[in-house]
């Protein structure tokens, strides 16, 4: 009896086994590989260049009882250690090199301290312990050349600018010099560190990081530098959504034909630009457009994102305004192109040419630039319209509307049933 049941025991965990096995097997052979899913070729190693302040003011022992440098480079050091498998880093320095008081010599100074490409940390730990704070700061110089160190690949590229104040070498303006990074639609990053900066070294670096769409962070102690740093590099690891470069034209006709994604352009101040988008019967397309503002402007603006038939007739507008509060106006629109009537008539079914329609009323001070222009980033979608029109989207409801009304029908019953139950108690009370 003993020995039956063992064998029971065996049989049903081989059983078992080749059953996982099966299933096992039929996975695997019925997962779609890359090339079958159509999956897009990967995308080259994502680069990063951390761009270092070495000016003479960073030898001030102001963070944690140390100097700025020597905070610098034991941050540099902790990053180095985390950098993620598969990014490439290089590290530039500003002002590292010419001590004298030369304008033209000092606003040169700038160099590639370790190339970008697959990190060796102690290599890199080594070029950095040999900085020693110098001369001027060239902040305009050194994100020119950053960005051509980081030329070449459709990767994630991003530049971290770590200064303790502002640029020394004008008229070379940094943050004009973001712009023109920004507009050659390379759709690299500039974010900005400072190191217990003024309110001109604020404002300087804010307005870099605004314009290629990066971040400025405050620095008062070295691990706040450490861990933004790390972070920084560690979001270069991660892919994200990079907007597809395009260029509205003045007028519908010719317009670029745009599919549903995410597309970016530059728009000059009080400009129209137009797009164009296909519509079939039965969908509905969903577009949304935002503007930022990367420079003083004045206030009173507004965006609008206007629908439109080729033959200029109106279907459906988005408006946005500000008071120059924010960096950036959104707003959207949606327009479901009704089913067709006959499927026998193939007029009916054909694609619909919506023409989209960016406009601002962005103003400037006469000192400020305006090209190039701000930068523009419009998202189209078109998904399967409402199936019927009686659809709660219609209403503005969503898909809760019965909820509303259920919610309203019983806070209706609660009333007359509360009401009833309240004169009841009264004449009860009034009779005894």
């Amino acid at each position: 009896m003993i020995t039956r049941t063992i064998t029971k025991r065996i049989t049903r965990r081989r059983l078992a086994a080749g059953v996982c096995g099966l299933l096992a097997a039929l996975t695997v052979g019925l997962s779609p590989t890359p090339a079958a899913a159509g999956e897009p070729a990967q995308q080259s190693a994502p680069k990063v260049e951390l761009t270092l302040d070495v000016s003479g003011s960073m030898r001030t022992r102001d963070i944690d009882g140390q100097s700025r440098m020597s905070a610098a480079k034991q941050a540099f050091n902790d990053v180095l250690d985390a950098v993620p498998e598969g990014v490439q880093l290089g590290i530039r320095t500003l002002g590292a090199n010419y001590p004298g008081e030369d304008r033209q010599v000092g606003c040169k100074d700038t160099r590639q301290l370790y190339p970008v490409g697959p990190i060796n940390r102690t290599e890199a730990k080594t070029a950095v312990a040999t900085l020693v704070p110098t001369g001027w700061t060239p902040i305009g110089p050194a994100l020119q050349a950053a960005a051509k160190d980081l030329q070449g690949g459709d990767g994630q590229r991003r530049i971290v600018l770590i200064t303790d104040g502002e640029d020394t070498c004008a008229p070379l303006d940094p943050c004009q010099v973001a712009r023109d990074i920004a507009a050659q639609g390379i759709h690299l990053t500039v974010d900005t560190l400072g190191l217990l900066p003024d309110a001109k070294t604020r404002s300087q670096l804010s307005c870099i990081a605004e314009a290629t769409g990066g971040t400025y962070t405050s620095v008062q102690h070295r691990g706040q530098l450490r861990d933004r740093v790390h972070q920084l590099v560690n979001r270069t690891a991660h892919p994200v959504r990079t907007p597809v470069a395009t260029q509205g034209t003045q007028q519908c006709t010719g317009a670029p034909q745009l599919k549903p994604g995410l597309y970016s352009d530059r728009e000059k101040f009080a400009e129209h630009r137009w797009y164009r988008v296909d519509v079939k019967p039965g969908q509905e397309l969903r577009a949304s457009v935002s503007v930022a503002a990367d420079r003083a402007v004045n206030n009173d603006y507004g965006v609008l994102l206007r629908a439109s038939t080729v033959h200029g007739r109106e279907i459906v507008r988005g408006s946005e305004a500000g008071d120059g509060r924010t960096d950036a106006v959104s707003t959207g629109l949606r327009y479901a192109k009704p089913p067709a009537g006959s499927s026998d008539d193939a007029g009916k079914n054909a694609a619909e040419t919506v023409c989209l329609q960016v406009s601002n009323s962005f103003s400037a001070p006469a000192s400020v630039k305006t090209d190039p222009g701000m930068p523009v980033e419009l998202a189209v979608d078109v998904v399967d319209g409402p199936h019927n029109a009686s659809d709660a989207a219609s209403f503005g409801l969503g898909r809760g509307w019965w909820l509303l009304g259920a919610l309203a029908l019983a806070g209706l019953l609660g009333g007359l049933l509360w009401g009833w139950i309240s004169r009841w108690r009264v004449t009860v009370w009034r009779t005894n």
